[in-house]
């Protein structure tokens, strides 16, 4: 096991040929939430900064989480021939659509109507670990059913589904989605 107090370039190329990654988040009670991320959503601007852009999905639990509670991690697992688990712990910082820098850092991903949130992570350790226990998975292809969704969707329903299935936490905590993703007419 090792610990760093940034991304090494090694640890960055490794991250650039992942497929799916993890990410954790919890407030300082209730449920902590983990979940598989994959597509193009995730890019590392330096050793200490990754930006990741939250799509919609089934909760928000990570846009709730991290307005009490800024921590943020991020896992990542080798399948292939050399094992490895890389854990990046962090603060992050949601930056929503109605936000100034929105429009700036979203050009960084393919343009989604799904965009959600981008999660701006300042790193602050780097664990790489063994991965020996992780079993071989073959990457067979991307899916492409959240793609055809948003398209089917457009950005009134996806707007409809976010008042409806992402406006609050687990806990019951408000995402303030609303508030933050949806211009008013």
């Amino acid at each position: 096991m090792e610990h760093f107090d940034h991304l090494t370039q090694d640890l960055q190329k490794f991250i650039e040929k992942q497929k799916i990654f993890f990410v954790g988040t919890a407030t300082s009670e209730g449920l902590i939430n983990i979940s598989p991320k994959g597509l193009e959503s995730l890019k590392v601007i330096d050793q200490n900064k990754i930006l990741w852009m939250n799509l919609t999905g089934s909760g928000n639990e990570s846009a709730a989480h991290t307005q009490e509670n800024p921590r943020m991690t991020l896992m990542f697992i080798s399948f292939e021939k050399k094992p490895l688990i890389l854990r990046i712990y962090g603060e992050a910082k949601a930056i929503h659509r109605l936000d100034e820098k929105w429009d700036d850092l979203s050009s960084s991903f393919p343009e989604s109507n799904g965009s959600r949130q981008i999660f701006d992570l300042t790193v602050s350790l780097v664990q790489t670990s063994c991965g020996y226990a992780v079993p071989y998975y073959d990457f067979k292809g991307e899916r492409d059913i959240l793609k055809k969704w948003n398209e089917s969707a457009g950005k009134k329903g996806i707007q409809k589904y976010w008042k409806e299935n992402n406006a609050q936490s687990l806990d019951g905590i408000e995402t303030n989605i609303e508030k933050k993703n949806i211009e008013r007419s």
